[in-house]
């Protein structure tokens, strides 16, 4: 008589192995997508330089430094200037497959925001946040923090009520 259990482990380990497959072609396909925007050429290569904006339209979010290591992880030995899709697929596969570079969770930026905002005024004024952009931890680029001020700051009060920032900025990983 067989073993009943070993029947549905066999079982659970065929579900488990054709969701794992389901997953890694969504995965495969979204990257695929995301690649071909900026594959002008229609050749399977992109600009080094589009590969952070790939990625973070996949939903990571890797500090510049982890993307300068990710680069050069999927380069040629000769750098070309340009990234094969068939070096960038596994990669790119792996980071979703590990969830690395996940999104900062809403609730520590509102604490981030919050401690930088001591007197609890729920804003903070661009001249202040310029300031924390400049000399606080990873300094952003002129060009970042430019992109950044555009969409972060009120024309009219030239602050940043950063509790309405967040929320347009979050990304939902659902």
């Amino acid at each position: 008589m067989e073993d009943p259990r070993g029947v549905g482990r066999d079982k659970e380990q065929i579900i488990h192995s054709r969701s794992t497959e389901i997953l890694l072609a969504e995965y495969h396909k979204k990257i695929k997508e995301a690649f071909e925007v900026f594959d002008h050429e229609a050749n399977n290569t992109v600009d080094v330089r589009e590969i952070g904006t790939i990625i973070r339209s996949l939903g990571c979010c890797p500090s510049e430094g982890e993307l300068h290591d990710l680069i050069a992880e999927v380069e040629e030995e000769e750098p070309t200037g340009y990234i094969r899709f068939e070096k960038f697929l596994p990669v790119m596969t792996r980071i979703l497959l590990e969830r690395r570079y996940r999104p900062i969770p809403e609730d520590l930026l509102l604490e981030a925001f919050e401690v930088l905002d001591s007197s609890k005024r729920g804003f903070l004024l661009k001249e202040e946040l310029i300031k924390y952009m400049t000399e606080e931890g990873e300094p952003f680029s002129q060009e970042e923090m430019e992109e950044m001020l555009s969409a972060a700051i009120h024309p009219e009060s030239n602050s940043i009520h950063y509790k309405d920032y967040i929320t347009m900025m979050v990304i939902d990983e659902s």
